[in-house]
């Protein structure tokens, strides 16, 4: 893939090398202090004393927010030192950041009103509105934030224990999950979402195996016209995909983890689904043929 010396999206938030918010202990909030907090601010030695603090702290050039802010919460994602990144990382980051602004391109031509997701870099584990997360989830899209989440190692993961090498292979899990943010934005994902417990475990696996094809799909999609846009395809670029759609079939991941199948605990489809769905999305560029929802499920 051609991509060297074009924009990065400015939709990049970089979190490695920081911690995941503390609760509890230390500068962590104690829930059980918020009943007494509350009848102190709203009395008079109360407003007494929380004025007479704001001005010490000031006339010592203290910042009194700072301060309250490190009581009660914490102050968010903090450094666990300098994080220093390779030279190889630093490169993955930036042609992370070019597909990223691929996908801008062709789904702002595409779909009226698009909005970007922000794409989180982290590196051991991460906080999402989904919850936490560790580099063994994988990338992954959380509709509550409308954000992708990548650590970077997942190539290396991608290359060498998958046996799917190649930067389009990279370019595809970005597009697969900025798919993700596009069913979001068009209410499939909390459609499906709402079916969690009013189904079997069975059924709801297979509307899960529906979503994630349709977002190679999508992926498929957006590589056409990202080609007929840009032209940055090079020869063995769709085969590079086309190979790690094979690699993370749940039939072939299934098989090599456990020894055996079993489709009715798939969630994402088989290796030869993913590949014929993101070959479907890339042969047509059409949106309207990728309707995963609407066949019946042995013809997926």
């Amino acid at each position: 893939m051609k991509w060297q010396g074009r924009r990065k999206s400015a939709n990049i938030d970089d979190r490695r090398g920081q911690s995941q918010p503390a609760f509890g202990g230390g500068r962590g909030f104690n829930p059980f202090l918020i009943g007494p907090l509350i009848k102190l601010l709203f009395s008079k030695a109360g407003l007494f004393i929380i004025g007479g603090f704001f001005l010490i702290t000031w006339l010592m050039g203290i910042n009194p927010l700072s301060l309250i802010q490190q009581f009660v919460g914490g102050s968010g994602f903090t450094q666990s030192g300098s994080y220093e990144a390779t030279a190889e990382e630093e490169e993955l980051a930036e042609f992370t950041a070019v597909v990223l602004a691929d996908t801008e391109d062709v789904w702002n031509q595409l779909i009226e009103n698009y909005q970007e997701p922000t794409l989180v870099l982290f590196s051991g584990s991460v906080s999402s509105a989904c919850g936490s997360a560790s580099s063994a989830t994988g990338p992954f899209y959380c509709p509550g934030d409308k954000q992708v989440y990548i650590d970077l190692s997942f190539y290396n993961d991608l290359k060498n224990r998958l046996g799917a090498p190649g930067d389009f292979a990279q370019a595809y899990v970005i597009a697969h999950e900025v798919g993700h943010h596009i069913q979001n934005l068009m209410g499939i994902s909390g459609e499906v979402q709402s079916r969690r417990g009013r189904i079997s475990q069975t059924e709801y696996n297979e509307l899960s195996v529906r979503l994630e094809l349709q977002a190679d799909f999508l992926a498929g999609v957006w590589a056409h016209h990202t080609q007929k846009m840009k032209n940055v395809l090079e020869e063995g670029d769709i085969d590079e995909a086309l190979n790690a759609a094979n690699a993370i079939g749940d039939d072939r991941i299934q098989k090599q983890s456990q020894g055996r199948v079993v489709p009715d605990s798939f969630t994402h489809g088989t290796s030869a689904q993913r590949m014929r769905w993101f070959k479907k999305g890339f042969t047509t560029g059409d949106l309207n043929q990728g309707d995963t929802f609407g066949i019946p499920y042995g013809q997926l």
